[in-house]
């Protein structure tokens, strides 16, 4: 559209879409969010923007904080839009909703500047420290989040400033005592005193986040100038459905934020196991038999019969028996929401973005299904194929000898015992970082070993016919 408006402070009463009615020169900082990307801005910050509309925010607007220097490109972005983007929610029957958010309202890069993200981090006002850093940030307590974080929390202790509340929004289980492990590590190697006076004061509450996120693309920011009028250089594209459960502990007071719809309790785990277990374990189940059998999207591969049976059946037979009862939710139905929300053909999630670094979230999604039904004799054949489906994806051509990039921070590892594994069926799985002690368990490894064997012999949707039917 050649009259499409710039994103800024100064053009908000002339955007044709809803937009935000709050002063944004009025809202202080009350939380800093280290890794502002495409899914924080399409869950936690549109939530903060949802209390800022209803006037009951205005200490909490948000300062995104980027350590990575890939976090550029975010830098640039937000500080040219004045922190706004626009969020789009595609829906299943192909009609869009678009808002533009405006609860970031301010950004610092610590790559060029750690001075100045350090001081937002330590700030008196700044009550709250939120992350999503991905599961493998978690790994490294010298890591650049967690170095950040333990300086300010040094400068907090020094001057005498309240500890924050550290609020971890990964897909991880137990994420707010994993990332309390880690900031713990971490001020252990500052000063063993600060390792104490975090321990004492900093809170830790575990959250369960749940709304699929693509990545963004140059042809969304171009579908956002056509259809809205809106140039945005970086907007973000998301499916309706939304849920956020937090457990309601926090150090120093927090937004009102069951006015927005998050589920605040005591306790987060049955929430967290459902989502883990069936979304994002679902998702892994999807993702290899998918792109194998040549589907790019989704959407494409859900909407297949096959594929929606074999992920109703793990849900039903493999997964839900290890969870516990879920308050208000219906385990068997969420699985049913699940598949329709995987088939949503707006929202054009790629499968490609399912199988990147699944070194990382295999073990924490499908791994504990597996261990979970191999100690209470449950089945795992399902669970199992799924991995062989990841072993057999790791060898980096598909079944017509085409190769493709395998995106995994174990890359280099994993492809060459990938490619091993035709004469010595058990290769992968003797990953004892990934996959412990699976090797040498007999029931997962005969089930391992059908699967993989039929994937190299008959091919991927053969495979499946065989497992569902």
């Amino acid at each position: 559209m050649a009259n499409a408006i710039d994103l800024s402070n100064a053009t908000l009463s002339e955007l044709p879409i809803g937009a935000p009615n709050y002063d944004r020169r009025s809202v202080g900082v009350g939380i800093a969010h280290i890794g502002a990307g495409h899914f924080h801005r399409a869950h936690q910050a549109a939530y903060i923007d949802v209390l800022l509309q209803q006037g009951l925010a205005h200490d909490w607007g948000i300062c995104g904080v980027g350590v990575m220097p890939a976090d550029w490109t975010m830098r640039d972005v937000l500080r040219g839009q004045d922190g706004l983007y626009t969020l789009i929610l595609e829906n299943p029957d192909g009609s869009r909703d678009a808002q533009v958010i405006g609860s970031i309202i301010d950004y610092r890069y610590a790559p060029d500047d750690p001075e100045s993200a350090l001081e937002v981090l330590a700030a008196p006002a700044t009550r709250i420290i939120s992350l999503t850093i991905t599961e493998g940030g978690y790994r490294d307590a010298d890591g650049p989040a967690f170095a950040l974080i333990s300086q300010a929390l040094d400068r907090r202790r020094r001057r005498g400033i309240a500890s924050p509340t550290i609020v971890s929004c990964d897909n991880i289980e137990n994420n707010g005592q994993v990332a309390r492990r880690t900031v713990l590590a971490s001020a252990e190697r500052v000063d063993p005193e600060l390792a104490e006076w975090v321990a004492q004061h900093t809170r830790f509450p575990n959250s369960m986040v749940d709304r699929i996120t693509p990545a963004t693309t140059l042809e969304m920011a171009a579908e956002v100038r056509r259809d809205f009028g809106i140039n945005d250089r970086w907007p973000v594209v998301a499916e309706p459905f939304s849920a956020w459960v937090v457990e309601d502990d926090f150090a120093d007071g927090r937004p009102p934020l069951e006015q927005a719809g998050v589920l605040m309790v005591d306790d987060v785990r049955p929430y967290e196991l459902m989502k883990l277990r069936m979304l994002n374990a679902g998702h892994q189940c999807l993702a290899y038999f998918a792109h194998l059998c040549d589907f790019h999207f989704v959407h494409e591969a859900a909407r297949d019969p096959l594929f929606a049976e074999f992920l109703i059946s793990y849900f039903d037979r493999e997964a839900i028996p290890t969870l516990p009862p879920v308050p208000g939710i219906d385990l068997h139905e969420y699985g049913r929401t699940l598949v329709e929300r995987f088939a949503n053909p707006a929202v054009r999630d790629t499968v490609a973005r399912l199988c990147a670094y699944s070194s990382d979230r295999i073990p924490k999604w499908l791994y504990p299904v597996i261990c979970d039904n191999l100690a209470n004799d449950g089945p795992v054949a399902l669970a199992a194929a799924a991995v062989a489906s990841w072993a057999r994806y790791a060898e980096g051509t598909d079944e017509w000898g085409k190769p493709y990039e395998v995106v995994d921070q174990l890359a280099d590892s994993l492809i060459p015992i990938a490619r091993s594994q035709h004469q010595h069926p058990t290769a992968f799985i003797e990953i004892t970082a990934v996959f412990c002690d699976l090797a040498h368990q007999p029931r997962f490894v005969e089930a391992y070993r059908w699967a993989l064997e039929s994937l190299h012999h008959k091919g991927a949707r053969a495979t499946l016919e065989a497992l569902v039917r």
